[in-house]
């Protein structure tokens, strides 16, 4: 979490990256987790604006088909703030507002937060000083093959709720998609970098 020496520089400058976990080039790895199985996840965060509460990055899960080993998507991130609610404004997500209370009440951060975000007026200020910054991450297509739109035992229709912990870099997870197993459990750690940012392009 960065300094900021006065509220004046805080309102002219609102960083693009709020920690040295939420970054351009940020790694993160664990697992997803449904009642059967277990998968190895990988995310690579490239861009991150948070003026914008945006974020963008690829997730990369292996095992989940025999065909596909390996499987690698870009996804786009919803920072939940001053331009997201808690509430998802997409229909054809296929989620409802008890589906987003349901889910959001699984992460214990988001219970402090619970009666107020269910009034639709609610912003969550201050979102980039917080420890706990809250996503949604929706998966639009696969890499390096972005016409690919569907794959036999493999969907990305779905999308994923997301607390993301500020100070421990920690990322959990639900994935959510109507037609899926309920509640399959994201959780993943910052994979260490020691301070390299190295240059990102996208190609």
């Amino acid at each position: 979490m960065r300094h900021s020496a006065s509220a004046d520089a805080r309102a002219q400058f609102l960083p693009n990256s709020t920690s040295s976990f939420l970054r351009p080039g940020s790694k993160f790895h664990g697992n997803q987790q449904s009642d059967r199985q277990v998968y190895d996840v990988q995310v690579e965060i490239k861009h991150v604006d948070m003026k914008e509460s945006f974020l963008c990055g690829y997730l990369r899960i292996q095992g989940l088909t025999e065909d596909h080993p390996s499987l690698t998507t870009y996804f786009e991130g919803e920072i939940i703030g001053s331009k997201y609610t808690f509430t998802t404004k997409h229909p054809e997500w296929g989620s409802n507002e008890k589906v987003d209370m349901q889910h959001w009440a699984r992460f214990q951060a988001w219970r402090p937060l619970a009666k107020q975000a269910k009034r639709q007026d609610f912003t969550y200020k201050n979102f980039a000083q917080r420890e706990h910054i809250f996503m949604r991450w929706k998966e639009y297509f696969l890499v390096p093959d972005h016409r690919v739109r569907t794959i036999n035992g493999a969907s990305f229709e779905g999308f994923y709720y997301i607390c993301f912990n500020q100070v421990t870099g920690s990322i959990s997870g639900i994935y959510f998609h109507a037609k899926s197993e309920k509640f399959q459990q994201l959780e993943l750690k910052h994979v260490p970098d020691f301070g390299c940012q190295g240059a990102i392009e996208f190609r």
